[in-house]
């Protein structure tokens, strides 16, 4: 059986909900039951914030890559004094 409840949600909030929801091909509405369906049966209210990556560590990662595929990479290392070994010889 099916009820509706009525919230007072920050208008920029739903909006922003609205448009996440949607890029996983999902309405608001689902994903309020699915989140309140698994704190009636758990008990608990999970969050968690995907990181983003900072331009800074985009460029890091992208160096490596580039790095990596040029095969000017170190190791494998078979112990963690072997790999110091290395990095102090650089």
């Amino acid at each position: 059986m099916k009820t509706q409840v009525n919230l007072k949600i920050d208008s920029n909030i739903k909006k922003k909900a609205q448009k996440r929801a949607k890029e996983l091909g999902l309405s608001l509405s689902s994903v309020v039951n699915a989140t309140l369906g698994q704190f009636a049966r758990t008990g608990e209210l999970q969050l968690s914030v995907t990181h983003k990556m900072t331009p800074y560590l985009e460029n890091l990662v992208k160096e490596a890559r580039k790095e990596y595929e040029l095969g000017e990479v170190s190791g494998p290392f078979e112990t963690a004094e072997e790999a110091v070994k290395h990095l102090n010889s650089l």
